[in-house]
């Protein structure tokens, strides 16, 4: 394991070249290692109510939680980037905690839309499950809305308006009314810098960009979970985003928007454990 490797908060502090990420290691050190990449404005606690269900089902394995780059207990951002930055920021990662196998790549939202860049090349991964991550680009509509927060969100941070349009983003009126599960989207909102936050938010929202073209290129067994109240990415969406990817199959998980792990965490946990059972 790398040197500049150091333990906080009973996580590693990974060093990538954007910035080191935290990661929390959980399950057997020699496990399948398995990562589990949260969605933009959260982070690794996202996977909390799923990662105990998970453990119970597969304590063969070893999962990486991990905060994004400029998000959680990650390092913050310093300069604008892309997705595919961030997919070798994730490779980095890997080196750096001397993981050689290809891993099962879980990726939520954002950790999705890296999976794609990671799944299309050959060895990276073992295999890829993407959940609630368009391959497209923001709408236009949403993109309009966004430019009219990102500068509240760079002076004030994410509180108000900016904190009630990210959860409303996130989260059914369900599961919003839920004490734990809104706890754990505010607090992930507080804790990055207000200067990282707002260059995150450019980097891999306004700049995503089309990955479709991808898709055809991607050659490990893949699973895409679509919430049933999402609008950008709805079952039929992640059904046609199957039918262009070799192999893949959609899913759809009922009372969930783009948080499906935090917001159902039983009925994801389930998909996952027969998924990866159909590989054996």
């Amino acid at each position: 394991m790398s040197p500049e490797l150091i333990a906080n908060y009973g996580t590693h502090l990974v060093p990538t070249r954007l910035g080191r990420l935290s990661v929390r290691s959980v399950g057997p050190a020699d496990g399948l290692p398995t990562v589990l990449w949260p969605s933009m404005f959260v982070d690794g606690r996202t996977w909390d109510r799923a990662l105990p269900l998970l453990r119970r089902d597969e304590p063969g394995r070893r999962f990486l939680v991990v905060d994004p780059p400029g998000l959680g207990r990650s390092e913050p951002l310093r300069t604008r980037s892309t997705i595919a930055e961030a997919a070798a920021a994730a490779r980095d990662m890997l080196d750096a905690l001397a993981v050689r196998a290809p891993v099962d790549w879980v990726g939520n939202a954002f950790g999705g839309h890296v999976g794609y860049e990671l799944a299309a090349e050959p060895g990276a991964l073992r295999s890829f499950v993407a959940i609630s991550a368009p391959a497209e680009p923001i709408s236009p509509a949403l993109r309009r809305q966004i430019l009219l927060l990102k500068p509240l969100l760079r002076t004030f941070g994410a509180v108000g308006p900016v904190r009630t349009a990210v959860i409303t983003a996130m989260l059914t009126d369900a599961s919003s009314a839920n004490p734990e599960i809104r706890g754990i989207v505010a607090e992930s909102l507080a804790r990055p810098e207000r200067a990282s936050l707002a260059l995150a938010l450019r980097s891999f929202i306004l700049d995503r960009v089309d990955v479709s073209a991808l898709l055809p290129r991607i050659c490990v067994p893949s699973l895409y979970l679509a919430g049933d109240d999402r609008g950008d990415w709805s079952p039929a969406d992640a059904a046609r985003a199957a039918a262009l990817t070799p192999g893949a199959e959609a899913r759809t998980i009922s009372g969930a928007r783009t948080l499906v792990p935090l917001e159902q965490p039983q009925a994801v946990a389930r998909e996952l454990s027969a998924f990866w059972h159909s590989l054996a």
